[in-house]
C-alpha cells in the first residue's frame, strides 16, 4: 500500500471500533440493569403523571380539556425523544469518567467521532425502548394512540433527536473543561430547556421576558410543529425548517466549542482528574 493510500485509510472511520464502543456500553447495561431506569421507570412515571393531569383537566371530554390533554400526552412523547437521545450520549461519556476509562480510550487509535458514533448507535436502542414504554403506557392507560398524529411525527422526532445530541455534546464539552462538577448538567440542563421549549403550551404563555430566549431555541419550533399535528393542521414545514436550521447552527457552535475543550483537556493535563 502506498503512503498516500495508507494515510487515506487512516482517516476513514472504522466500523469495527464503532461497534466495539456500542458493545462495550451494551455489556455495561447488561451487568447493571438498574441503568435501565432512564428508559423504563422514568418514561412510565412521566406518562402516568402527565396522563393523570390530562384526565383531570378533561372531565366530560370538554373541547378545551381535550386539547389540553392532547398537548400534555403528545408533548411528553416528543420530549422523551430529546431526553433519551441526550441522556444516552451524555451518560455514555460519563460512564468512561466514572470508571476511570478516559485515559485508556485516549491511548487507543480510536477517533473521537468513532466513539461518539458508537455511543449514539447504542443510544438509539435505548431511545426506542424509552419511546416504546411511553407509547404503550399512553395507549394502555389513557387511550392515546401516537399513530393518530400521522407520519408528520417522524420528521419532528428526527429534529428533536438531533437537538438532544447537540445538548449532549455541549454537556460533554463542559465536563471536559470543568470536571466532575459539571456532571449534574447532564440532567439539570434539560429542566431548563423543558419549560423554555413550550413542550406543553405555546411560547405566548411564558412570561414576556423569557419569550425571546424561547423563540431562539430550535426545540421550541419543533414542538410548535408537533402541536400542529395534534390540532389537525398538518405539518408546519416552516417551523420545522426553522428548528432544523437552528439545530445546524447551534450544532456547529457546539462542535467548535467541544473541539476547543478537548484540545484544552489534552494540553492542560485535565486527564489527571480521571486517573
Amino acid at each position: 500500500m502506498s503512503t498516500a493510500a495508507a494515510r487515506l485509510s487512516g482517516r476513514q472511520l472504522s466500523w469495527l471500533r464503532i461497534k466495539a464502543v456500542a458493545r462495550r456500553h451494551y455489556y455495561v447495561l447488561l451487568r447493571a440493569p438498574h441503568r435501565l431506569f432512564d428508559v423504563t421507570i422514568w418514561p412510565l412515571v412521566d406518562v402516568l403523571l402527565f396522563g393523570s393531569i390530562a384526565a383531570f383537566v378533561n372531565p366530560g371530554h370538554a373541547t378545551a380539556g381535550h386539547l389540553a390533554a392532547g398537548y400534555l400526552l403528545s408533548g411528553i412523547l416528543l420530549w422523551h425523544v430529546v431526553y433519551q437521545s441526550q441522556i444516552a450520549l451524555a451518560t455514555g461519556f460519563l460512564e468512561e469518567a466514572w470508571t476511570r476509562n478516559l485515559l485508556n480510550l485516549m491511548v487507543t487509535p480510536m477517533r473521537e467521532v468513532e466513539y461518539v458514533a458508537g455511543v449514539v448507535m447504542f443510544g438509539m436502542v435505548k431511545l426506542f425502548m424509552g419511546l416504546a414504554v411511553v407509547s404503550v403506557t399512553a395507549l394502555a392507560f389513557f387511550a392515546f394512540n401516537v399513530t393518530d398524529l400521522g407520519i408528520g411525527l417522524i420528521p419532528v422526532a428526527a429534529v428533536l433527536l438531533v437537538c438532544g445530541w447537540v445538548i449532549a455534546l455541549f454537556v460533554i464539552a463542559l465536563v471536559l473543561r470543568f470536571g466532575t462538577g459539571a456532571e449534574a448538567l447532564a440532567w439539570g440542563i434539560l429542566f431548563v430547556i423543558l419549560p423554555l421549549s413550550g413542550v406543553f403550551y405555546p411560547v405566548a404563555a411564558l412570561p414576556w421576558i423569557l419569550r425571546p430566549l424561547a423563540q431562539a431555541l430550535p426545540t421550541t419550533h419543533a414542538f410548535i410543529a408537533g402541536r400542529a399535528l395534534f390540532d389537525g393542521r398538518g405539518l408546519l414545514w416552516s417551523e420545522l425548517g426553522i428548528a432544523l436550521l437552528g439545530c445546524v447552527l447551534l450544532g456547529a457552535v457546539v462542535i467548535l466549542f467541544l473541539t476547543r475543550m478537548l484540545q484544552a483537556f489534552r494540553t492542560r493535563g485535565y486527564i489527571s482528574r480521571y486517573t
